[in-house]
């Protein structure tokens, strides 16, 4: 299966195109942060990237979801996931060293900082990774993103999709302020996905 089969699908079953607000996408380093509603959400902002923008971004999945059957192989082959332990990670299992090596100096990563999937109206309260790639890559752009409606075309629990209609909306770039503390900047970056409901 190949990737621009999975970008058709994908745009196919979520209807959904990009909206940029504040920036434009760029073949240059990132950190995509998003709310997390559906199991699309990583393949169809993935998906509505441009072309050379999505060759050098990989998703961060969690390795208990991904890492069975059809599922591997999308990961791998496809989208060139980052396959994390969110499950009682051990000593070996660093989240943030292991996105960070993957990144090296060029790579582009989407990530969900709530922890898991959640429907409602407002993200949950973020955890501390995406602090912590912050701090670590003060150089690299952080991109707020909303995913809208996704929820809907599959619910939890759900296998096939409802015929809706998605949105993307990428925000203006973010980054962590000088003697900004740990829950300043994760509520802060929060607030700059919710904004973007009303934009």
């Amino acid at each position: 299966m190949t990737a621009d089969l999975m970008v058709f699908l994908a745009k196919l079953i979520s209807g959904a195109n990009a909206r940029w607000l504040g920036g434009a996408p760029e073949p240059r380093q990132r950190i995509y942060f998003a709310n997390h509603t559906s199991n699309l959400d990583a393949l169809v902002l993935w998906a509505v990237l441009p072309p050379e923008v999505r060759a050098l971004t990989r998703p961060v999945a969690a390795r208990d979801y991904w890492n069975t059957g059809v599922r591997r192989y999308l990961a791998d082959k496809v989208f060139h996931a980052i396959l994390i332990e969110r499950k009682k990670p051990t000593a070996h299992d660093n989240p943030i060293g292991q996105i960070l090596e993957a990144m090296g100096n060029d790579r582009s990563i989407i990530i969900f900082p709530e922890g898991g999937r959640f429907s409602g109206s407002e993200p949950m309260p973020f955890k501390s990774g995406l602090y912590h790639l912050a701090q670590k890559r003060p150089d690299v752009e952080l991109i707020p993103v909303l995913m809208d409606n996704l929820n809907r075309i599959l619910p939890k629990g759900e296998v096939l999709p409802v015929p809706l209609i998605g949105h993307v909306t990428f925000g203006a770039p973010i980054q962590l302020l000088p003697g900004e503390t740990k829950p300043a900047f994760l509520e802060r970056a929060r607030a700059e996905v919710m904004r973007l409901h009303d934009l």
